[in-house]
């Protein structure tokens, strides 16, 4: 990997499943500056064992305060209660973004705190496991996806930071995607919060009814399985990604409750060949674009 030219101290703020990686993923491809951690004291710990850092600081102001780089990879609660500190702390020239979930939130407080020095972007790789940690990252994690880049303002893609970071972003493997705030969070809703609340809540039905009328689990084949992956995903991150983006997510609800009631009334009727041909269509899609296997 070429050396980046602007960015020689990064500092990653949240050493879990996508600041891990991010730290791991650097070093895989040869990043010669300095990475800074910042977490708790075990995390820290085992992100050094890892080789994912070069260096420990679990005070934020003193993380951050030098690095040309900051990545807030926290859960979207904490960012929003760290956004001022980072601005205030943050070198003139450096460069902050986040890999926040949601985006519409984030990107107005970080709007109103930072102006070009220095300088913030918003970003959200998607990619991730549903299991969380630093144990669980890894240095090919964001390899043959896309990651969201979300300027405050469109001049800021020309700024040589931003372009520096769409570089290191495609060195991992990703593909830089330019996307507001507003179209992000409309579309995961789509793409990924309502999957997950389908994932946990088909769990929790079945749970339910496991204690009325006892379920052999035994019985639970590959469909049950994929189907609730993502329930293993942990409440804390998704506490703060329904909050700060529910009234998309309600739409997206209501939306799968009409379709749930019209597959309802298709039982009787005989008529659910459409959902099926529709659903195929749409994985045939994907498929053409290889995005699913």
């Amino acid at each position: 990997m070429t050396k980046p030219a602007l960015f020689r101290r990064v500092s990653l703020v949240g050493l879990g499943l996508i600041g891990g990686s991010w730290g791991l993923a650097l070093k895989q491809r040869g990043f010669a500056g300095r990475i800074t951690g910042c977490d708790q004291p075990a995390v820290l710990d085992r992100a050094l064992a890892l080789g994912a850092i070069d260096r420990a600081e679990p005070e934020l102001a003193t993380a951050v305060r030098g690095a040309d780089l900051v990545i807030l990879a926290v859960p979207v609660g904490v960012i929003l209660e760290q956004l001022a500190s980072v601005w205030e702390a943050a070198s003139p020239g450096a460069l902050v973004t986040d890999t926040g979930s949601t985006k519409r939130v984030i990107m107005d407080r970080a709007r109103g705190l930072f102006g070009r020095d220095p300088l913030f972007v918003g970003g959200h790789p998607l990619a991730g496991k549903e299991q969380s940690g630093i144990e669980n990252a890894e240095n090919t994690l964001f390899e043959g996806t896309c990651y969201i880049v979300s300027p405050l303002n469109p001049a800021d893609l020309d700024d040589d930071r931003v372009i520096e970071l769409r570089r290191l972003i495609e060195s991992m493997g990703a593909l830089p995607y330019i996307c507001d705030a507003e179209t992000h969070d409309h579309t995961l809703a789509f793409f990924s919060h309502l999957p997950q609340l389908l994932s946990t809540g088909l769990a929790s039905v079945v749970a339910e009814e496991d204690k009325v009328r006892p379920l052999p689990l035994d019985l639970a084949a590959a469909g049950f399985r994929d189907m609730t992956r993502l329930a293993e995903s942990p409440y804390t991150i998704w506490r703060d990604i329904c909050s700060t983006n529910e009234d998309k997510l309600r739409q997206a609800l209501d939306v799968m409750i009409r379709k749930l009631e019209t597959i309802k009334g298709q039982l009787t009727e005989g008529t659910l060949e459409h959902e099926f041909e529709q659903g195929r269509a749409l994985r045939e899609c994907w498929r053409k674009l290889k995005i699913c296997d």
